[in-house]
């Protein structure tokens, strides 16, 4: 580890926000007991939020942004954490209340961290990132509810998002018939590509429903909620199964029980941030299992430290699409 590393750095002082790229002493870490060089991080619209300001992301200052991150371990108080062990990192605050891992060095809890999976490579990893860690655990979610491909069609709304469209690619693999709803339906043909059966206009569901409408879906996956959610519930057919994994229409849900009750369907929160460590690793062995590298290399960009506060700018235009990988130590 050397004495001196990079990294971004929010600040507010004044009422001024600023995010910057500066050298700082490791000395300067977290008084947490897991050091590591950090080796790939990601940049996620969280991250984009809280880079350029534009949403209340960061809870203390000076902040280093970046929720996601893979590294090499140089100090460690934890048994099951060795030195010199390749590991990965989603959520706990990190990036929001922790200094995250848009750095080159990094101080964290042992009990954040997982061992990176040997069948995938730092930079795979967050290829993968947040957004293919929290498809793969509502697919997982749907598992557990006896979906299968035989049980009918799988809603993915969102579809064009990060999450969306890993979800689409991962129930394509698994030999799921996959409904694809978006808002860029000019993308029809890319989300066929991904393993989409059939695209619909996010519309169809972003309006007030009725309490019960024709029942459509074995299963869906949302990451929108609000009156989406609401008329996915109604969509379901008998024993469906939603996971909620975004709010992106509303942190409403507008819906009535009768789905529930006389369709005996079931929603499913999926939480990304604070998930225990053995749902973590199912998650990651899995997706080191299913997820193939050309399409990681189709939907990702590769960028360095010094670029990531530019393309936090182009990313909130909405100018970025497909996931940016960092490479810390370039």
């Amino acid at each position: 580890m050397n004495n001196q590393f990079k990294a971004i750095v929010i600040n507010n002082t004044d009422d001024r926000y600023t995010a910057s790229v500066q050298t700082l002493n490791n000395s300067e870490l977290p008084n947490l007991p897991v050091k590591l060089d950090v080796l790939y991080s990601t940049l996620n619209y969280k991250d984009g939020l809280a880079i350029t300001g534009k949403g209340p992301v960061v809870r203390s200052f000076p902040m280093v942004p970046g929720i996601d991150l893979v590294g090499k371990v140089t100090a460690s108080d934890s048994s099951e954490l060795a030195i010199d062990q390749l590991v990965l990192l989603n959520g706990f605050g990190v990036g929001e209340k922790y200094w995250g891992g848009l750095a080159q060095q990094a101080a964290l809890n042992g009990d954040w961290l997982i061992p990176l999976p040997t069948s995938l490579t730092p930079k795979q990893a967050m290829q993968i990132g947040t957004a293919g860690y929290t498809a793969m655990l509502s697919i997982i979610a749907l598992e557990k509810q006896g979906i299968t491909p035989d049980s009918g069609d799988i809603l993915v709304t969102g579809a064009n998002g990060g999450v969306g469209s890993f979800a689409v690619y991962l129930l394509n693999l698994l030999g799921y018939s996959v409904v694809a709803a978006t808002g860029r339906v000019d993308q029809s043909e890319h989300l066929k590509q991904l393993g989409a059966s059939e695209v619909i206009d996010r519309n169809e569901l972003s309006k007030p429903g009725k309490p019960l409408a024709k029942e459509r879906f074995a299963a869906a996956i949302d990451s929108v909620g609000s009156h989406t959610l609401a008329n996915i519930c109604a969509s379901l057919k008998y024993g469906g199964v939603v996971t909620a994994c975004g709010l992106a229409q509303g942190m409403d849900l507008p819906a009535s029980v009768a789905p529930f009750i006389l369709r005996g369907i079931t929603l499913i929160g999926i939480d990304s941030v604070m998930r225990p460590k053995a749902d973590r690793i199912q998650a990651w062995q899995r997706l080191g299992e299913l997820v193939e590298q050309s399409y990681l290399d189709k939907i990702s960009t590769e960028i360095n430290l010094e670029q990531v506060i530019n393309t936090a700018d182009e990313l909130m235009a909405g100018n970025i699409r497909g996931r940016v990988v960092v490479n810390c130590q370039l």
